[in-house]
């Protein structure tokens, strides 16, 4: 063979394995691509920095909110995750009060939290689902929260404290467990009423005649049992999960507020994840709180009958007695509206959800 054909025949193999090695380094270049985009969300999550998710709250473990945690958020993370993230669930205050777990998810110390409305005071249109008699049932709940007005309602509170909101989950309708029969507002007169510490539960039981005693959720118990309060106000499947029922006869059905909950997570710690991290997590809480919702407004019934059985006396309010209430608190509208001039028409947009 001639020099020039050996050369040919050389450079011919030689350019060949150039583009073979070249071919192959392409494709371990879109492997190890941050995002796993050119392999897709199963190798490219193999790939992801591990993290442990802690997230706390203040309920009971069989209260609603717990159990969808454990059946429905940790399972639906850690597996749509590809195990980069792993859930630790935190019940019944064991990281802290209310304010306490939600001050360490603000700092970083607790990644996540389904707090209340502990930051209303601070980040103020929060405090609109709670205002007094203003949904009539789970169904005006769910349209206003789940839709434009809900995230108009958490809108500022990432840029004042820190804290992604990520779903809107439920306490509940909240109605008054007491030591006695409560059936007309004389009935309020000198009752020491337990609130949470956030001033328009407070203003709104003063409102109401009772003597109000705010106290953190996990004193509730003692509290009663030792009679330095003479009943609070929570959804009956408070009650019933935090055994309230053992130290109180009667509950008045007045459903004079709705309590939403949130699911949060530091914003800190939400940046540092992947694209794909954060669709899993967000995905699993929007899941997660509506089947809270479900077993929340399934459960009412099955919950009364529960404390029934145990000698508690159920109440349902008179239309008079009612109205009474309504008209009483109607001083905290006339201050929302004076004070904010965005009140008067949202509380205006969420009565027509009802419609």
């Amino acid at each position: 063979m001639k020099k020039s054909q050996l050369l040919n025949r050389f450079l011919g193999i030689t350019m060949a394995s150039v583009l073979f090695l070249t071919a192959c380094g392409g494709g371990d270049e879109a492997s190890t691509d941050g995002g796993g985009e050119a392999n897709g969300g199963g190798e490219g999550a193999a790939t992801e920095e591990s993290h442990t998710i802690k997230i706390a709250h203040y309920f009971a473990e069989d209260h609603p909110q717990n159990i969808a945690l454990k059946e429905v958020f940790k399972p639906t993370v850690e597996e749509n995750s590809g195990g980069s993230l792993t859930v630790e669930i935190y019940p019944n205050s064991q990281l802290g009060a209310e304010q306490e777990f939600y001050d360490g998810v603000r700092n970083g110390t607790i990644e996540m939290g389904i707090p209340g409305m502990i930051m209303q005071s601070s980040v103020e249109k929060l405090a609109v689902g709670e205002w007094p008699f203003l949904f009539e049932d789970y169904e005006h709940v769910k349209n206003v929260l789940n839709g434009p007005i809900g995230d108009e309602l958490m809108a500022d509170l990432e840029e004042i404290h820190g804290v992604k909101p990520l779903a809107w989950s439920a306490n509940g309708f909240r109605m008054v467990s007491s030591d006695k029969l409560i059936d007309s507002m004389d009935d309020f007169s000198g009752f020491r009423m337990r609130t949470p510490n956030i001033p328009n539960y407070i203003e709104m039981w003063e409102l109401l005649g009772t003597n109000v005693t705010p106290l953190a959720i996990s004193e509730v118990f003692t509290g009663l049992e030792q009679g330095v309060i003479n009943g609070q106000e929570n959804p009956v499947a408070t009650v019933r999960a935090s055994g309230w029922y053992e130290v109180q006869s009667n509950v008045l059905e007045s459903n004079h507020m709705f309590s939403p909950n949130l699911y949060i997570i530091n914003s800190n710690f939400w940046n540092s994840l992947s694209p794909e991290q954060q669709q899993v997590i967000q995905d699993a809480s929007l899941e997660s709180a509506a089947y809270e919702f479900e077993l929340m407004e399934n459960s009412y019934e099955e919950d009364r009958a529960y404390l029934e059985e145990h000698g508690v006396e159920f109440t349902t309010p008179s239309d008079e007695f009612r109205q009474q209430m309504i008209d009483a608190v109607q001083p905290m509208y006339d201050s929302f509206f004076e004070q904010y001039d965005w009140a008067e028409d949202i509380v205006e947009r969420i009565q027509a959800e009802a419609q």
